[in-house]
C-alpha cells in the first residue's frame, strides 16, 4: 500500500512538472508570437521603470537626517520627525488650507467649462473652424508658467500694467496696487488656472463625444428631443465615465498645487503669501532657505499617500454607484 501510494505521489509530481513546463512553453511560444510588439513595448517599459519605480526607493531620505558625508543608507535614522516640521509649523493650516480650497474650485471650475467648451465645439460643422478654436483653446495649456507670469505682470503692473494704465482710467477707477492686495488673487489665480488649464480638459472631452454614435442623435430628433435635451439625456450620461476618470485623477493630486501657478505667476511676492502659499511652494522655500530635502521627501511622501487614500476611497465610491464607471 505504502509503495502504491509512493508510485501515485511521484506520478501526480511529474504530471505537475509536465504540466508547468507545457504552460511556460506556451507562454514563451505566445511572446514569441508578439515579439514585434514587445520590442516596441520595452522602451517604454524601460523609461517607466527608471523613470517612476526606481526612485521610490528614496522613500528612505523621508525618515533620515541626510547627512552627505555618511550617505543616504549610512545617515541617522530619525523616524517621523521629518514630518513634525510640515505639521507643527504655524503656516500647517494655511498651506493645507489653500492647497485643498484651490484645488477644489479647480476642478469643479475645468470639469464644468472643459465640458461646455467641447460640446460646444462638437456642434461646428466647419472642419476649419473646428480645427482652429481647438488650436487657440489649448494653446495656453503649451505656455510655459514663467511666461504666463510676466503675461499676468503685464496685465497687473502697478505703473504699467493694461489694467492700472488703459482698463480702470477708461472706468473711471483709481489704479490698484495688485502685488499687495491680497482679496484679488483668489480670483486672478482662478482665471489664470482656467484659463490655461481647461484646453487640454476640453480636448480629452471632446474627443469622448465625437466617439458616440450619431443614431443615438438622430432618434432623439425624431422623438422631438431638443439639443439641450439630447445633451442632458445622451451627450452627458456617455460621456460620463470619461469625467469621472479625469476627476479621480484630479482627486488623486488634490493635495498637490501647480507650483508655478502659485509661486511664478505672483513673483513670489511675501505680501501675498497668505493667499498663495501652498503645501509645494512652502515646501520649495524651506529647501531653499535650510537646505533640508529630509523634510522636503516627508511632504512628498505625505501628499503621495493621502493622494493614494483619496484615490482608493473616491474610487470606492463610484464603484459602489456604478462599477463601469470606476478606475479598477
Amino acid at each position: 500500500m505504502n509503495a502504491n501510494t509512493q508510485v501515485a505521489a511521484m506520478e501526480e509530481q511529474v504530471s505537475k512538472r509536465t504540466q508547468k513546463r507545457s504552460a511556460i512553453a506556451l507562454k514563451l511560444k505566445k511572446m514569441m508570437k508578439y515579439r514585434a510588439l514587445i520590442l516596441m513595448a520595452l522602451p517604454g517599459l524601460l523609461y517607466l521603470l527608471i523613470n517612476n519605480y526606481l526612485p521610490m526607493f528614496g522613500i528612505v531620505i523621508a525618515f533620515k537626517d541626510v547627512n552627505f558625508a555618511k550617505g543616504i543608507l549610512g545617515s541617522d535614522w530619525i523616524g517621523f520627525k521629518n514630518f513634525e516640521y510640515l505639521f507643527k509649523t504655524k503656516d500647517a493650516y494655511i498651506i493645507t488650507r489653500n492647497t485643498l480650497l484651490y484645488n477644489i474650485v479647480f476642478i469643479v471650475l475645468n470639469t464644468v467649462i472643459a465640458l461646455a467648451l467641447a460640446i460646444m465645439l462638437n456642434e461646428i460643422r466647419k472642419r476649419f473652424l473646428s480645427r482652429t478654436y481647438q488650436t487657440l483653446i489649448l494653446l495656453p495649456y503649451l505656455i510655459s508658467m514663467v511666461i504666463v507670469g510676466y503675461l499676468v505682470l503685464g496685465f497687473l503692473d502697478v505703473e504699467n500694467g493694461f489694467m492700472n494704465k488703459t482698463l480702470l482710467p477708461m472706468l473711471g477707477l483709481e489704479p490698484i496696487s495688485w502685488y499687495t492686495e491680497t482679496k484679488y488673487w483668489p480670483w486672478i489665480l482662478t482665471i489664470v488656472n482656467v484659463w490655461k488649464g481647461v484646453g487640454n480638459l476640453c480636448i480629452i472631452y471632446l474627443a469622448a463625444i465625437i466617439g458616440i454614435d450619431n443614431e443615438y442623435y438622430e432618434a432623439a430628433t425624431i422623438d422631438g428631443a431638443n439639443r439641450w435635451q439630447q445633451v442632458v439625456r445622451i451627450t452627458l450620461p456617455l460621456v460620463a465615465p470619461v469625467i469621472t476618470i479625469m476627476s479621480l485623477l484630479a482627486i488623486g493630486r488634490i493635495f498637490y498645487s501647480d507650483f508655478g501657478l502659485f509661486y511664478q505667476v505672483p513673483l513670489n511676492t511675501g505680501a501675498l503669501m497668505p493667499v498663495t502659499n501652498t503645501i509645494d511652494t512652502y515646501v520649495y522655500r524651506a529647501l531653499i532657505n535650510l537646505g533640508d530635502i529630509g523634510m522636503s521627501s516627508a511632504a512628498g511622501l505625505y501628499q503621495a499617500l493621502v493622494g493614494f487614500i483619496l484615490v482608493m476611497v473616491s474610487n470606492a465610491v463610484v464603484r459602489k454607484f456604478n462599477k463601469d464607471n470606476a478606475l479598477f
